[in-house]
């Protein structure tokens, strides 16, 4: 098993559509290609908003292939163009990473 956490810059001015989108289409697409959301957070820094969640993977190979669907999916794609034409950019910076556990670690075992 691993874990991906995703970090998204949202906008202040725009942070509701964000979270409307994520919400209402993109997590419950992601579902129809396997993605496992653990867990959603937001945080603020001195410098910007994010938007931070946690997906589960049985490995890397399987979420690499989830995240090229979701990427090519045709509904996804067009309610990004629709909500970025209503909205403007939704998203800034994203940061990727994969969490791969020690075996030391209690989610290890």
């Amino acid at each position: 098993m691993v874990h991906q956490l995703r970090i998204y810059e949202i906008f202040e001015q725009n942070k509701a559509a964000f979270h409307a989108r994520f919400r209402d289409h993109a997590s419950r697409i992601m579902q129809t290609y396997g993605f496992s959301i653990l867990a959603m957070w937001e945080t603020r820094t001195d410098a910007r908003t994010e938007f931070v969640y946690l997906l589960a993977w049985p490995d890397e190979a399987t979420k690499t292939a989830a995240w090229a669907a979701f990427m090519a999916d045709e509904e996804w794609k067009e309610v990004k163009r629709v909500t970025s034409a209503e909205h403007g950019a939704l998203v800034g910076e994203i940061e990727d990473r994969l969490l791969v556990p020690l075996p030391y670690s209690p989610a290890s075992v």
